[in-house]
């Protein structure tokens, strides 16, 4: 059924607007729920909590440590002999004398002492870790691996050579990573219950069905690695894809990631200060332009032009948070287009222990010495290109000020 076909997601400003009371209200409550835990947190100065360390920076006498609670993330600082490590599991004492909600919500930096190490207990994530960890010899190699499949924060040297080459995004899992994940699993399916199917109930939609077990598979996946923010918004997508899809209503619009983004932060306001989530929705909206603009160019040609294309648009946007800049992130749309068959690869490769069969490869890509600098959008910048990039949606001329926009940018930045 063609596109022009598709039921819209609501027919007017009325049903749109009982959709954001809707959520307002589910919003509203979850809001209320979280500050009842601010209260519970701040209502004595010092809070005992276990908690598992999610990342760790190290400076020259200490590292700071980020923190995971059942109730919200937190850094501290440890300045104990002791080495904690990502994954860790250890006992703190926290001060929460000066935290507000509003930190509360964003996760905070706080003083804490009394930092005690627990029995480490292997779960299934940790089994899973050291499994990649044993199928190579270099530590950066298994810290980008661990990063690539089961969203553990990647190592300073390894987070730098990331940056300097404009690939960060696809190491921090998100929708791309998801995409070809549910491609991947799939088509592993098809086939086994293409037998079942025909076999013992004909009668069902084989797709339909096949992306249902998708889903929770993937699902699963969410849940195992921690509920990532980026992967959060592409696991929403894809289930309202496939009920938009059953439904017959317009999956690739604006109005549906909107939905997406209201439903997330309905159900998690504290997401919408997660830095990650936000990247995720602006290039899911750029991709939405490129295919709302693009449409009916020749094919071949729009795959070309489209990693390209995103890469240079959504630049003004990444570098207003971080500045690292190089001539050698011109290379990051192929490194994009590359991906796409590297990451199912070395999924398969990993599955079967034979991951460290391109580690030489890697290992000089990680070896290599990259002169960079720090180079940020400015703030009127970031703010006049947002809106230029809202009014594009309705609006041709502006889409074509868009361009000349961001194609400026990318001269400034790349020949400053």
């Amino acid at each position: 059924m063609s596109d022009i076909q598709k039921l819209p997601l609501a027919k007017n400003k009325t049903q749109w607007l009982y959709i954001i009371i809707a959520l307002s209200l589910i919003f509203t409550i979850n809001i209320i729920y979280e500050y009842s835990k601010y209260k519970k947190f701040t209502s004595n100065t010092i809070y005992v909590t276990d908690a598992k360390v999610i990342n760790t920076y190290p400076k020259k006498y200490y590292q700071i440590l980020k923190l995971q609670t059942p109730y919200f993330i937190c850094f501290t600082a440890n300045k104990t002999e002791q080495e904690i490590k990502i994954q860790d599991d250890i006992n703190i004492y926290i001060n929460t004398s000066k935290i507000t909600f509003i930190e509360f919500l964003k996760g905070f930096y706080t003083t804490s002492f009394n930092i005690q190490k627990l029995p480490q207990t292997q779960n299934l994530l940790k089994t899973l870790s050291t499994n990649i960890e044993q199928q190579h010899s270099n530590k950066n190699i298994s810290s980008l691996f661990n990063a690539l499949f089961f969203a553990i924060p990647i190592n300073k040297e390894v987070r730098e050579v990331c940056a300097s080459f404009g690939v960060s995004h696809l190491v921090a899992i998100s929708g791309f990573h998801l995409g070809i994940l549910s491609l991947f699993i799939y088509w592993i399916l098809y086939f086994p219950y293409k037998k079942l199917q025909s076999k013992y109930f004909p009668y069902r939609n084989k797709k339909f069905d096949l992306l249902l077990l998708t889903s929770i598979l993937l699902f699963s996946y969410l849940i195992f690695v921690g509920v990532v923010p980026s992967l959060l918004r592409a696991f929403v997508m894809f289930v309202f894809g496939i009920f938009f899809l059953r439904t017959n209503i317009k999956i690739l619009s604006f109005g549906t990631l909107a939905l997406v983004v209201m439903f997330i932060i309905a159900i998690f306001p504290k997401l919408i200060f997660s830095i990650s989530l936000w990247f995720s929705v602006a290039g899911v909206f750029y991709i939405f332009l490129f295919i709302q603009y693009f449409k009916d160019m020749n094919k071949i040609i729009a795959f070309l032009l489209f990693n390209i294309w995103i890469y240079l648009a959504i630049n003004p946007i990444t570098h207003f948070f971080f500045g690292t800049s190089t001539l050698v992130q011109l290379y990051s749309p192929l490194f994009t287009i590359g991906f796409i068959l590297f990451y199912p690869l070395e999924l398969f490769l990993h599955l079967i222990g034979q991951g460290n069969l391109f580690d030489s490869f890697i290992q000089y890509w990680l070896n290599l010495n990259i002169e960079t600098k720090e180079i940020f959008t400015p703030t009127w910048v970031f703010i006049g290109y947002i809106v230029i990039s809202l009014f594009s949606i309705p609006c041709p001329k502006w889409f074509r000020t868009l361009n000349l926009s961001f194609i400026a940018f990318n001269l400034w930045l790349f020949l400053n």
